[in-house]
Formats: C-alpha cells, structure tokens, sequence
C-alpha cells in the first residue's frame, strides 16, 4: 500500500506581481511587449527577489507569484522593484508598470509549489494597486508597521472573490519627511474606523396610525443627530425602512447592514402619557450595552421627540466608545491599528495617573503614525498635548503647546467638518495662546456642525470662564449635561462649573461644584487650584492649605507667578483674586 506523504506547511509571505494594461500594450506591440516582460522578470524582478532572500515561484502570462521568508523583505523587494521601475528609462521598449499585492499566512507546501488562501488574497487585493503601487494585508502591516519608514493608506476591508471573508486592506506608501499636510481624499475610507450602527424602525405598539407616524419621526430625527457625529458610521434611514416589520434576528439584521450596533425602540400610549423604550445592542455578542425609558405627555409631542433624540444622540456616541475600548483592551499590543489605539489612549488618558497618562499618549503618537490621515487621531494628540502642558505633566511645556496647536491644526485640514476637531482647536487656542475670539468661532461652527455634540458644549464653557461670562458658561455645562449626564468627562465639566462660579464671586458653589469633581478624579490639577482659590478666599484657610497640598503632590513644580502669568482669564480682577488665593494657601511664588 502506497503511503501518503504528511502535509506540510509554513508561514510565508507571498507577493503576486503583474502588469499594468498587458492587453492595450499587447495590442499596440506583442513582439515588443513581451520582450520588455521577459527583461523585466530577468533583470529586476528575479535578482531582487534573491538579494532579499526571495524565490519566483511561478510565471503565468503577465504575471509572477513570489515566496519570501519575510513580510519585512517582502515589502523591501516591493519597494525596491517599484522604485527602480520609477526611474528614467532608455531604449524602444515599452515602458511597464506593475501592481503588487503581498500577504503573509500559514500556506501548504506542495514540493515547488505554494496553496491555500493566502496565495489566493495576494493574487487578489493587487488589483486594488494602481500602477506602480504596493498593497498589503492588514496581517503583512501588523508585522511591519514599526520596523520600516512607511506609511499605510486605509482601504477599507474588501470582499474578494472566492474568500468568504472580508480582507482589511492597506496600501504602502514611503514616508514623506516633507512638511507637506497630508490630504484625506477618500474620507469614506474612515468609515471602517468608525462604530458602525444601525437604528431599526421605533415599533408602534399603541397600534394608534398617529402614532406610527411618530414612531417614524423619531427614528428619522435619532438617525439625522448621530449621523453629525464624526465618531460614527449610521446607515442612512431608507435603508432600514424596510425592517419595520422585525420579522428577521436583529444578528441578521446586522449582518445585512455590515454593522455591529443596533439601536431598537418601542412607542406606547398610556393615557395622555407617552413612553419610549430604547435599547443598544451588540449584535455580534447579542449583549444590551445600553437601555433608557423616557416618559412624557403626550400634548407635548414634538417638544419630546426633540428631547429625546438629543438625549439618545448624546448619550449614545460614548457608550459606543466605551464598548468598543473593551473590545480593543481585549487584543494584543502589536496587533492594534490606528483606530484601537485611540480607543485605548481614551481608556487611559483621563485617569491622569503617573503610569496611564504617558502610556495614553504613546497610543496616539502611534495612531498618527499608522494612519497619518486619521483626523480624530491627531485630534486626540493635540488634547493629550494640552493636558500633559495644563497639568503640569510636561517635561517640554513650550514645545508641547507648539505640538498641540501642530496637531489640532492638522485636524482639521484633514476634517474641517469634524466638531470633535474643531472643539479641541478652540480649547487649545483660548487655553494654550489666550486667542479667545478664536476660539468662540471654533465652537460656533462645531455645534452648527452638531448642536448635540457634548463635548464642545462643555469644553466651550471653559472660554466662556476666560471671557468673564460665568452664567453662559453654566447654560453651556447643562446642556452637555442634558446630552451625555454620565460622561466620562464630567470632572472636567465639574471642574469648569467651579470656574464659572468662582469668576462669579460664588465661592460656596464654587467649592461644592470642585468637591464633587475631586471625588470623580482627584488627580486633575485644574481642580485642585480652582478648589485651594475657592476655599481661600471664602476665608477657609486650613482648608485651602489642605487643596494646596494635594494640588502640589500631582503638580510639585507649581508656582503661582508662572501658573498666573499663562491663565487666560482676561478680566484683571478675575486674575488678581486667582492670584491673591493661591497666595493666601501658601504656594511657592
């Protein structure tokens, strides 16, 4: 009996190669073509190849399959080939190009030959490349991200045939050390980064037609507020019109609409009152991440829809963050992409610890490297910057506040429609440069952008301390409130509420606003200063010592004429009496 010889396999990188328009140069030329192919293969391709540890493994027509022991000389043979093809060239052959895919997998070694998918994906995300480009998978960019100087282009994941699932897709790109601002061209590519979420028909379970029509409205209103929001990828509401009969698993659903989340809804009458259920699913691990009832009478119906959809477009967008962090903390380091190492860095950031705040920070440096485009990315950076400076976290104040303005800058160039990016520039500005015209403008045109976006609500109210306008400051806090009451900033919204009242004069509301936000972090310097200011001047000396000294256990290289002389309150009697407590508790000039 004839024995059967055991399957062997290996980790492989593989790179398929081809042509540029082989038929309109075969038509124009075969004889010439050819030949130009043939040179090609025999003096670059093949020599290349074996100069980076490489073999051709098979030639088909206009095409080569290559294996290397490698993804890192994989990519470096791309690179090499590709630019060597870029250079000037002499003589009557016809000028070729070339596309290249590569991908790494565990493959069946067959004597000469390599099978199984991963030789099937290389030969078919190269036809993403356009001539003279190089794509990868996202396995070949999790071995190379941070061992050669390239730059990825996000293309999304992609269905390819005869591959039952999607393939995430990168292209390569050297990187530039020109200054030139990166340009996001293709924003729809930022759509995979994003929470995906569709919001399924509110049922009508009155039964009543008018009530149906409501169930209709606010299901469209709930779609049009998240859709403003940078943060998430909604589908748009014609497209889950046709669910409204939920004769289908919200698993299914999902999985028709390439979502995860899925937001569900019922409308009730009971008597003159209304009563609207809301849930958020995750499909995938069909878990409830959130839930909320809302109660109101029903002669105030449009006035409650409007409520309603603020409070679920403001809540929601956080909840998802945070179902997604814990999906990100679930994965390894190395294999991490730009949009999971934001999620970890929002993780970490607002704990302010000596160990997270710096960790939070490499995230987002590393964010912007993997994906250069990423707005939110450099946003995020550009927040971090501001705080480590605020926070007295920073070894190179000055050359973090040039960073900061560097990166929320690139924010928006990259997304001058995100209210996220624009919020952070307007804090920045009035809180880093004291440019505090410029920075009402940035939070004017993010909440024209999204009237429910809670962050520059809040972050907004802080300038409005700075412009000596405490009780707009406040309106500003409630209705970031309203939108997002368990934010996970809110000690930073306590904390500015504390401001607000304490350039008021109302240094016992003061004091209870920083007391609350001191409890929820008490790591935040800016809190720590408000409360010793607030309880000085109250004529709480022993108190104020007591802040004092937590404030310079977080921030030991606090001093009062540094501290005043980059506070940019702009009333000098908001400044003096700042300065004259920090005095009173006994601060180190």
């Amino acid at each position: 009996m004839e024995q059967i010889a055991p399957i062997r396999r290996r980790l492989a990188a593989v790179a398929f190669a081809d042509v540029a328009g082989w038929a309109r140069l075969i038509e124009q030329n075969d004889v010439e073509t050819v030949r130009a192919w043939r040179t090609l293969r025999t003096d670059l391709i093949e020599p290349k190849a074996q100069e980076h540890g490489g073999r051709l493994l098979e030639v088909a027509g206009d095409a080569v399959l290559l294996e290397f022991p490698s993804a890192v000389a994989a990519v470096t043979w791309a690179l090499d080939t590709q630019r060597a093809l870029s250079q000037p060239e002499e003589g009557q052959h016809p000028r070729l190009s070339v596309r290249i895919g590569i991908n790494v997998e565990d493959v069946i070694v067959d004597e000469d030959k390599l099978i199984g998918d991963g030789v099937n994906i290389a030969s078919r995300i190269h036809q993403l490349a356009a001539p003279g480009e190089i794509v990868v998978t996202g396995a070949v960019r999790g071995y190379i991200w941070n061992k050669m100087p390239v730059v990825f282009r996000d293309l999304g994941e992609r269905d390819l045939k005869n591959i039952s699932r999607p393939i995430r897709v990168y292209k390569i790109e050297t990187r530039d050390t020109s200054t030139a601002m990166p340009v996001n061209s293709q924003p729809h590519l930022s759509w995979t980064r994003r929470p995906a979420l569709a919001v399924l028909p509110f049922r009508n379970l009155g039964g009543k037609p008018e009530e149906g029509y409501f169930c209709e409205g606010i299901t469209e209103d709930i779609i049009g507020g998240l859709s403003r929001s940078h943060s998430l990828y909604v589908i748009a509401w014609p497209s889950t019109l046709r669910y409204r009969d939920r004769q289908k698993d919200p698993r299914d659903i999902a999985s028709e609409l390439g979502v995860r989340y899925v937001l569900d809804g019922s409308v009730r009458r009971q008597a003159s009152r209304l009563r609207i259920v809301s849930e958020l699913v995750d499909a995938i691990s069909s878990r409830t991440v959130w839930s909320e009832r809302f109660d109101g009478a029903d002669d105030e119906i449009f006035e409650f829809q409007d409520r309603i959809t603020a409070r679920i477009s403001g809540t929601l967008e956080p909840k998802l963050y945070e179902a997604e962090a814990e999906r990100a903390l679930a994965k390894p380091t190395e294999s991490l992409d730009a949009y999971e190492c934001v999620l970890r860095a929002r993780s970490l950031l607002y704990t302010l610890s000596v160990v997270d705040f710096p960790q939070a920070g490499i995230y987002l440096q590393r964010a912007v490297a993997l994906d250069p485009v990423y707005a939110q990315a450099h946003a995020y950076l550009a927040w971090w910057l501001n705080l480590a400076a605020g926070e007295g976290r920073s070894v190179d104040p000055i050359g973090d506040i040039e960073r900061a303005s560097r990166a929320s800058a690139m924010a928006i160039e990259l997304d001058p429609n995100d209210p996220f990016c624009l919020a952070v520039a307007g804090h920045i500005q009035a809180f880093l440069h004291k440019n505090l015209e410029m920075a009402v403008d940035l939070f004017d045109r993010a909440l024209r952008l999204n009237e429910n976006c809670a962050f520059a609500w809040g972050v907004s109210a802080s300038t409005s301390c700075f412009l000596g306008q405490p009780d707009d400051a406040l309106e500003r806090l409630r209705n970031a409130w309203r939108l997002s009451p368990f934010d996970p900033m809110n000690f930073f919204f306590f904390t500015v509420a504390g401001i607000a009242e304490f350039v008021a004069g109302r240094y016992d509301q003061a004091i209870g606003w920083l007391r609350k936000a001191q409890r929820m972090n008490p790591r935040f310097s800016a809190c720590n200063r408000t409360l010793t200011v607030s309880l000085a001047l109250s004529g709480d000396l022993d108190g104020a010592r007591a802040a004092a000294a937590n404030l310079l256990a977080v921030e030991p290289s606090f001093r009062v004429s540094q501290f005043i002389a980059r506070y940019p309150l702009r009333r000098k009697d908001d400044l003096d009496r700042l300065a004259t407590g920090l005095r009173l508790a006994g601060l180190a000039e």
